[in-house]
């Protein structure tokens, strides 16, 4: 039997109030304001979807795994202007998320990583149902594989 699953987007509203600071605050925060000059390289962590040509997004620090320990991480996340919160269906498969190479972690209630797996955004689904047959799994990290950065959380339906 396997276990249904829900991918969870960043929230928009947290990162809404960003867009309103100019240039030299953004960078006092460690973040950057840029524009997609392609299609697929600027992964939006709250819309779950690729940027277009010409949209406007923030690449800030954000922490992913908030946890008191020592898988404790953050790193680089996009972020496009006007993006709303995605909640995509449960067992769905964001297409951003379906056309990467992604690897995915999977940690236990106290943020302990349990297991981790690279594997081809289509074979996603299965990779998700194969690390939540472990019980002792919360939740799960996806990232980009080859750059690292985080894209979103899956938990389970």
């Amino acid at each position: 039997m396997t276990t249904d699953f829900r991918i969870v987007a960043l929230d928009a509203a947290e990162f809404a109030p960003l867009f309103a600071l100019g240039e030299q605050d953004l960078h006092a925060r460690g973040m950057r304001s840029v524009v997609a000059d392609e299609d697929t390289g600027f992964p939006c962590r709250v819309s779950l979807a690729d940027a277009a040509v010409g949209d406007r997004l923030l690449l800030l620090p954000y922490v992913h795994h908030d946890v008191h320990g020592p898988y404790r991480a953050s790193g680089p996340i996009f972020v496009r202007e006007g993006a709303v919160t995605a909640l995509p269906a449960v067992n769905e498969i964001p297409a951003m998320l379906a056309r990467r190479l992604l690897s995915l972690r999977a940690y236990d209630a106290a943020g302990m990583l349990l297991a981790a797996e690279v594997t081809p955004g289509k074979s996603l689904a299965e990779q998700i149902h194969r690390l939540f047959a472990d019980p002792r799994a919360a939740a799960l990290h996806v990232h980009n594989a080859r750059p690292g950065c985080f894209n979103c959380r899956v938990v389970r339906a």
